[in-house]
């Protein structure tokens, strides 16, 4: 890798999920995943084997060995080059506000837009960039570096952001006819559907199925819910959101 590419750990334990973390991470400019963890464990393994290929990590609040907050100060006490993204469905004010005392780069409340990750690695890209080979700042530069965008600032900023991350290329697995397909199926529908019934409509396997409806769940274009089958297991059922087509169609 090039010295402008970044090494990003995903830790989360929803497998879903992190396949879309790892798609949208493969189809950004500078950046690459060097390992998925699914736990504490495996992070703290992949940390003490890739440490100086990780320059990132997005970290999920919700592990099944340990908090993800301890694993926070854990990391920010073993390893100081490495930034760290909340990546979680945590709102707890007190959550929120211990993982920004320990020094978070970013915290991303899920569902996550694309155009909100894209913001993100952008930032992150830029800033590294411009502490690189430097000695020293005067404050300007440093303000420049350091500049968020204020809740002040236009909604423009913010739609042009939407507008560029919408149009970059889908991630890998992921293409613009079949998304029309599963759509126009869920549309269709009288009701939410599973991953196998959208499987048998597209005529497609059931993981392929599963891959585009939950990567819609991240783009907050179909919603998921638990339901329950004809013997009583529980099964993830999916339901398209109204601004499904006008978000496909801005792609």
């Amino acid at each position: 890798m090039s010295a402008l590419q970044y090494g990003i750990l995903v830790v989360e334990d929803d497998f879903r999920i992190a396949d879309i973390h790892r798609a949208f991470i493969e189809q950004s400019a500078g950046f690459y995943v060097v390992g998925m963890a699914r736990n504490g464990s495996e992070a703290k393994a992949l940390m003490a084997q890739h440490a100086a290929s990780i320059q990132l990590i997005l970290l999920d609040a919700y592990l099944p060995d340990v908090e993800g907050l301890e694993l926070l100060w854990a990391i920010r006490r073993d390893y100081v080059h490495v930034d760290i993204v909340m990546v979680t469905a945590a709102r707890e004010v007190e959550t929120i506000s211990e993982a920004l005392r320990g020094g978070v780069f970013d915290y991303l409340i899920k569902p996550i837009e694309a155009a909100r990750m894209t913001q993100m690695l952008t930032r992150f890209r830029r800033e590294r960039e411009a502490l690189a080979n430097r000695a020293e700042m005067n404050q300007d530069e440093l303000d420049h570096v350091l500049a968020r965008l204020q809740p002040g600032e236009s909604a423009r900023a913010k739609s042009q952001t939407q507008s560029q991350a919408r149009s970059q290329a889908l991630p890998k697995g992921i293409d613009r006819l079949t998304l029309r397909r599963v759509i126009d199926a869920l549309a269709a529908a009288p009701d939410s559907l599973t991953a196998m019934q959208m499987a048998r409509t597209m005529g497609a396997s059931r993981s392929t199925a599963r891959r585009y409806l939950e990567f819609l769940v991240a783009e907050q274009a179909v919603s998921a819910e638990l339901g329950y089958g004809d013997v009583g297991r529980p099964e993830r059922r999916y339901r398209l959101l109204e601004a499904a087509h006008k978000w496909l169609e801005s792609l």
